[in-house]
């Protein structure tokens, strides 16, 4: 069985780029992730380092109240998946946040994706389903729900499909909206109604070609 990661190393991982999993440290000490299987070194110049599933999974793992809803962080950026509490001072400084890491997002797919492809989510979209594809809507300027169940706006949850999740939207127009940003960031989108509560809502998966 592999060792634990050291205090040392843990450290590393925890201060990995929160979006794209970029790592920084000495050689010595990302060649040990490496080695551990936590980390890979990229083929194309300029060489960085990036957290592999594994190293993620260790990075996640830190103690949390519950595995809810809403994405897990560790003190970085998150985007909303909906039907969280409003943060007051939200405005362009969130903005900058949000486009920021979708930009981290493209550029990580272009290092990952064995054709260098930005069309296309990558493996670690394809992992944090529900973080990726909020982060597509929340990027495109699209409004996450509040926390009252009857806010409006963009609900993004995990479904029984492995691969899928389901967009919720009261409004339908915006649901459509929501689609065709999700098809224009790469994924498959399809519109559905629940059967007992006639609600309608998007199944979402990444594109693999």
């Amino acid at each position: 069985m592999t060792r634990p990661p050291t205090a040392a190393q843990r450290r590393l991982i925890e201060a990995a780029d929160p979006v794209t999993g970029r790592l920084k440290g000495s050689e010595a000490q990302l060649a040990a992730l490496v080695k551990r299987g936590l980390a890979f070194r990229h083929a194309r110049p300029p060489h960085d380092h990036f957290l592999t599933p594994a190293g993620h999974r260790i990075r996640e793992a830190e103690p949390e109240p519950e595995r809810t809803e809403q994405p897990a962080t560790t003190g970085g950026f998150a985007a909303r998946v909906g039907g969280e509490e409003a943060v007051p001072g939200d405005g362009p400084a969130r903005l900058r946040e949000v486009r920021g890491a979708w930009q981290g997002m493209l550029e990580l797919r272009r290092m990952t994706n064995p054709d260098g492809a930005t069309d296309r989510p990558c493996a670690w979209e394809r992992s944090h389903l529900v973080r990726a594809a909020a982060l597509a809507l929340e990027a495109a300027g699209h409004r996450p729900a509040g926390a009252d169940p009857g806010d409006g706006g963009y609900r993004v949850r995990e479904t029984p499909q492995p691969d899928a999740v389901a967009v919720y939207e009261p409004d339908g127009e915006a649901l459509r909206a929501c689609a065709a940003t999700l098809e224009g960031a790469g994924w498959q989108a399809g519109e559905y109604t629940e059967p007992r509560t006639r609600a309608r809502y998007l199944l979402a998966s990444p594109r693999r070609v």
